[in-house]
């Protein structure tokens, strides 16, 4: 029941934040915040998966620089959205399928990635091992998962903990009222947070542990989506290194990275 509403939560948002007004530039910033580790040169004649999909944003990057990508989301929602952002692309492949166990043939794939997407599942080792299943020996995975502040001061964790309280309550209003609320918490919080971040940097103030900095760079846009993921999921599970490490190590990965530059965990591992 927990997977269905999430689904449906995730639905709605990309939706609502489809993306595809957001310059090419901007989505590929983003991009190489999490593919910087990530061996693209090598994946030109390579058939590879993105799980959870969404609005297909990494796929208008990679689906270039591959033979053939396959996308998959739950939410037949978030995939007519990629559907229509990727209209261009002859070697996308479009999956509507939650994360399971046949979902692509065994040992079949050369590559994958699965972005922000296991920290809102009830059962983020088994989609690891359907991730696991599913790639070639030796293939590469890249895989980003919410951190648990580990890297961060004990005030930063205390802020984290009053935002959950309020992510506990927003998550439960209808999604019109959620969108609303969460677009006023990304112009009077996201906003006014990134743009102090962006001007103590500019006179040499370090802000790695400023609440929010890693927007000081990014558009209004982006703030809005990542609010309403934020606070308007029903279900998010936060990880240390030490916990992604192991629960990659116990499905059979290994040679295992992580980014050192934000977003937090970013990791880069290979199919043993």
């Amino acid at each position: 029941k927990i997977k269905k509403k999430i689904t449906e939560d995730f639905g709605n948002e990309w939706e609502a934040y489809n993306y595809s007004k957001i310059s090419y530039k901007k989505i590929k910033n983003a991009y190489k915040q999490y593919f910087n580790i990530f061996p693209t040169n090598k994946l030109k004649n390579s058939e590879g998966f993105d799980m959870g999909c969404g609005t297909g944003r990494w796929a208008k990057i990679l689906a270039k620089k591959v033979k053939k990508l396959n996308c998959i989301d739950g939410s037949q929602k978030a995939l007519s959205v990629a559907k229509t952002n990727l209209k261009n692309y002859k070697n996308i492949n479009f999956i509507n399928s939650l994360i399971k166990h046949d979902i692509l043939k065994k040992n079949s794939q050369d590559f994958g990635y699965c972005l922000g997407v296991l920290h809102h599942t009830p059962d983020p080792l088994y989609g690891l091992k359907v991730c696991h299943r599913i790639l070639k020996k030796n293939a590469p995975f890249l895989l980003y998962l919410y951190y648990n502040f580990e890297n961060k001061p004990a005030w930063f964790k205390f802020i984290w903990k009053l935002s959950n309280f309020f992510r506990n309550i927003i998550s439960k209003f209808p999604f019109v009222i959620k969108k609303k609320v969460t677009f006023l918490i990304a112009l009077f919080i996201y906003f006014p947070l990134a743009k102090i971040s962006f001007y103590f940097e500019k006179i040499g103030i370090n802000t790695d542990n400023f609440p929010l900095s890693d927007y000081r760079n990014k558009n209004f846009y982006i703030m809005s989506t990542d609010a309403l993921d934020r606070f308007g999921t029903k279900l998010e599970k936060r990880f240390s290194k030490k916990e992604i490490t192991t629960m990659l190590q116990m499905v059979g990965f290994y040679k295992i990275k992580f980014s050192p530059k934000t977003p937090y965990w970013v990791a880069i591992a290979y199919k043993k």
